[in-house]
């Protein structure tokens, strides 16, 4: 089983989405049985909150389904638990690093790397483009499918 955390700052708008959205094309290629996937904040700010009503509404338009969730911070131990740690900008990947200790078994990346680009996914809570950030995400996602499976 192929485990997976992706990681933003605060658990509600980038992470989740991620998580929904590769979740969804996971089932549709009908591999859901050997993924696990979660998402986590590096920070506290939003802990034991939903997902952002922007991402709510963005993925409803589109037709993906909305799981349950509540935000949390990713922990040291989620290093040694997931085999992809996943962020959406460098300073998720900085902070990352800082909870994980070092990145001693190169599980960390940033989820746009994987489809050949550096740049960061933008943060809609500030941005309010909810709808950039999803083509990020799903370019993002599509990428890590293809490399994984």
């Amino acid at each position: 089983m192929i485990k997976i955390l992706f990681v933003c700052h605060g658990n509600v708008c980038r992470s989740t989405m991620a998580q929904f959205v590769f979740q969804d094309m996971v089932n549709k290629c009908g591999k859901q049985s050997e993924f696990q996937i979660d998402s986590a904040a590096t920070s506290r700010e939003e802990i034991g909150n939903g997902p952002h009503y922007g991402t709510v509404r963005k993925l409803n338009e589109i037709g993906f389904p909305v799981l349950h969730h509540r935000a949390r911070q990713m922990t040291r131990q989620d290093y040694s638990q997931y085999d992809y740690l996943i962020g959406m900008d460098a300073a998720n990947i900085r902070n990352m690093n800082r909870i994980a200790g070092g990145d001693k078994d190169g599980k960390i990346h940033k989820l746009l790397e994987f489809a050949g680009k550096e740049r960061d996914i933008a943060d809609p809570w500030y941005t309010g483009n909810f709808d950039r950030t999803y083509e990020d995400v799903k370019e993002g996602c599509t990428a890590l499918l293809e490399k994984l499976v």
